[in-house]
């Protein structure tokens, strides 16, 4: 077999992998079961993903092509031109699906008495309001830009939707202009509401109804408008000025990336011939982009806050995140770790535990230093604040804020100006590597002693998502893990050198080494006529030498599950390869977000907690986390959470050779894992 067919046999090219995700993130908008107001969000959040998809994944392809590469090896045995195609080709499928959907929802809506209309149907109980509405939200925030043969294109922002406006003038010629849509006001204006009905209208649609107050300086027969948007290289390109400093240059690179180099162009397909011919030569749009025919609307985004209007009926039951046995915002979240060691299980328990942690260390006396890794803050971070306030308190505060957290750049910027303001010190990481660990240690002192106490995480330290994404906090006083965490600050002060991890699993250090170890560890049990069984939970596998590693074992005879939401460049069950390997993907209410390393079963078992997926970059070019779980109870405790997500035969779909995203149904009692999961941890706040 030649290098070219072993990639085009055994893996899945990450590109299409992902959006055969992005497809399962469709379907939940399809779902009946979901609320409908719920099923319009999902339909927002597979075009944000989309969106953020072109601007990274497909500019970088593009970026292959540019280069005269063929990126054969890189991309799965694949040529970079003819993915290009490929990608194309299935988005137009999918979007055509998507706006399948969108209609059907709009039907379904309107039957809940929730009407969304568009500039034909505004009667004359609506006009007055949508007037006045437009002179004073719309129209002081509208920027209109009128085009014509000598000017040049003003530089249209990336993901910005545009108005493309055609007039056709009385004395025969045409009038180019485009009409911006305002970010500054909600794309959904809710209108009076009349008797039981409820209605909205885009603000797309109140701007084709105010046409003739925009343009009623210029005699026109005739006036049509068609939505365009473009999407644009997302890259970080740095400059070499040894002037500025490193804040100011990711600023000006994030300011550069809404003039990157279009990736796609997607337009409404009713455009004029002669409009959608002006407007591409005008911004230079060429066959290595994404040219998609698209529906009367774009940034179908913003239907990710779309208006609950009130309708709890068509939302998610809400649930309240869940307390911690043994841990109280009453008392000191210290002394409790000092005796027990506590998992948070976010969104199921809160994660108001980290800010309390946090809070407490900056106010109590004893605590000396702290220090955290950031690469997600919320925009309104307690997190941070907790931080400006212990160095104000006096403490020795270490912030390591990754500034290249792709499109989080600009948030972490203006915290790290604050924060620096107010005396805490500022690590940015380590040259050539994102820091993508999740870790706090604190310092305290106790009878003239110094002790540890710290968490570790597999997700941000961001208030925010904490409510939709699923992720484990371990909070600890284990003096040998939370040395080893201190070990990694010292790396990032002095990374020149080397240091010895005796408990975590690092990377860029160790992580396929100790990788590798665990699972050649499950094959000698095979050997030894044993039972060797691995049990792994990720956002995403794309690394091939991890993936050969798995199928190594699994033609070994290790019994492989594996749950992956998103990328899987594995292809499980073929004989001969990858037959005892199982992959499913849950896609429900919440991110499936934690990463979890289970390794053999019963006593002896060994279990991690880790910010690293199987990617190459988790692997060889970030710093990441993986730590044990040595505590017997906390361990069964994920186990146990990992069986009920793994058995789950509701949102769980099949992942395998037929790339069909089907759901797994079988004749099993009924388990949804997220909601089995919040019902798992009540039982136990019973006990």
């Amino acid at each position: 077999m030649t290098k070219a067919e072993k990639h085009t046999n055994s893996y899945i090219n990450r590109e299409i992998s992902w959006l055969q995700f992005n497809a399962r993130v469709l379907q939940e908008a399809t779902d009946e079961t979901v609320p409908l107001i719920e099923r319009l969000r999902f339909l927002g959040i597979f075009s944000n993903n989309l969106d953020e998809f072109f601007k990274v994944r497909y500019a970088t392809v593009k970026r292959i092509v540019e280069a005269g590469k063929g990126g054969k090896n890189e991309l799965g045995g694949i040529k970079a031109k003819e993915l290009l195609e490929i990608i194309t080709q299935i988005v137009i499928n999918q979007q055509s699906e998507s706006l399948g959907v969108l209609d059907t929802i709009k039907s379904k809506l309107e039957k809940e008495n929730i009407y969304i209309i568009d500039e034909t149907q505004i009667d004359s109980a609506k006009h007055d309001f949508i007037k006045r509405y437009f002179v004073q939200n719309v129209s002081p925030a509208l920027v209109t830009i009128i085009l014509n043969d000598l000017v040049q294109l003003p530089n249209l922002k990336d993901s910005g939707a545009y108005l493309a406006v055609r007039m056709l003038m009385s004395n025969g010629n045409k009038q180019f202009a485009l009409l911006e849509i305002p970010k500054s006001i909600n794309r959904f204006v809710v209108l009076p509401q009349e008797g039981d009905k409820q209605y909205i209208i885009l603000i797309d649609d109140l701007l084709r109804y105010c046409l003739g107050d925009i343009f009623n300086i210029f005699d026109y027969k005739s006036i049509s408008t068609h939505m365009i948007k473009i999407s644009r290289d997302a890259e970080l390109d740095f400059e070499s000025d040894l002037s500025k400093s490193f804040i100011e240059k990711i600023s000006d690179s994030v300011k550069h990336r809404q003039i990157g180099e279009p990736v796609r162009f997607v337009y409404d397909k009713t455009i004029d011939a002669d409009t959608l011919e002006y407007l591409m030569t005008k911004m230079g749009i060429d066959d290595t982009d994404s040219i998609i025919p698209g529906g009367r609307y774009h940034n179908r985004r913003d239907y990710m806050s779309f208006p609950s209007l009130g309708r709890t009926d068509l939302l998610y039951d809400k649930i309240e995140p869940l307390p911690i046995k043994g841990l109280s915002f009453e008392s000191s979240i210290f002394e409790a770790i000092a005796n027990k060691e506590f998992l948070l299980y976010a969104p199921y328990h809160t994660f108001s535990y980290v800010v309390k942690f946090l809070r407490e260390a900056a106010l109590d006396p004893q605590v000396k230093t702290i220090k955290i890794t950031i690469y997600r803050l919320a925009e309104i971070s307690h997190v941070a604040s907790s931080l400006i306030n212990a160095a104000i308190n006096g403490k020795t505060v270490t912030v390591s804020i990754e500034l290249q957290a792709r499109f989080d750049e600009q948030a972490n910027i203006d915290y790290a100006q604050q924060m620096e303001d107010e005396g805490v010190n500022l690590i940015f990481g380590v040259q050539g590597l994102k820091v993508h660990s999740k870790m706090c240690v604190i310092e305290r002192e106790e009878n003239t002693k110094i002790k540890r106490y710290g968490f570790i995480s597999t997700g941000n330290f961001n208030e925010s998502t904490a409510k939709i994404y699923t992720d484990h906090t371990f909070f600890t006083s284990d003096q040998r893990i939370l040395k080893d965490v201190n070990k990694i600050f010292n790396f990032f002060n002095a990374n020149y050198k080397i240091f010895r991890y005796k408990h975590l699993i690092t990377s860029p250090h160790n992580t396929q080494k100790a990788l590798f170890k665990l699972i050649n560890a499950e094959i000698e049990k095979v050997k030894r006529g044993e039972t060797g069984c691995i049990r792994l939970k990720m956002n995403s596998i794309s690394s091939y030498v991890m993936i050969d590693k798995l199928y190594e074992a699994s033609r070994a005879g290790v019994k492989i599950q594996m749950i992956v939401r998103g990328i899987c460049c594995l292809i499980p069950g073929v004989k001969g390869m990858s037959e005892n390997i199982e992959v499913i993907s849950v896609v429900d209410k919440f991110l499936e977000h934690s990463r979890l390393y289970i390794f053999g079963e019963g006593d002896n078992c060994k279990v991690y907690i880790s910010s690293a997926d199987w990617m190459t970059r988790n692997i060889d070019n970030r710093v990441e986390v993986s730590c044990p779980i040595y505590n017997n109870a906390i361990k069964q405790e994920i186990i146990d959470t990992y069986n009920i997500c793994w058995n789950d035969n509701v949102k769980a779909r099949l992942l395998n050779t037929a790339n069909e995203n089907e759901y797994r149904i079988n004749d099993k009692p009924r388990v949804r894992s997220q909601i089995d999961i919040y019902d798992y941890y009540l039982n136990k706040l019973q006990k």
